[in-house]
């Protein structure tokens, strides 16, 4: 999972959808349990993640934009 998050630069909420499992699982795997199993991997992991979470912002305002730009063409 650390894998696929780093490769793909992918969101917690995306990994999980991947995977089937739950965001909250996601996040304690690769934020806790994964610094007991390998440290470097962890660091690595947490800066995507931090990188996804100061973009997120962005990513909304992009969505809302989206959505009320087809809204306007239907009408």
């Amino acid at each position: 999972m650390a894998h696929y998050i780093i490769d793909s630069k992918d969101t917690v909420r995306g990994a999980a959808k991947k995977f089937g499992i739950s965001k909250s699982t996601v996040h304690k795997d690769v934020s806790e349990r994964l610094l007991t199993i390998n440290k470097a991997l962890a660091i690595e992991v947490r800066r995507i993640l931090d990188e996804n979470k100061a973009e997120r912002h962005i990513r909304g305002g992009m969505a809302t934009k989206m959505k009320y730009s087809e809204k306007n063409k239907a009408m």
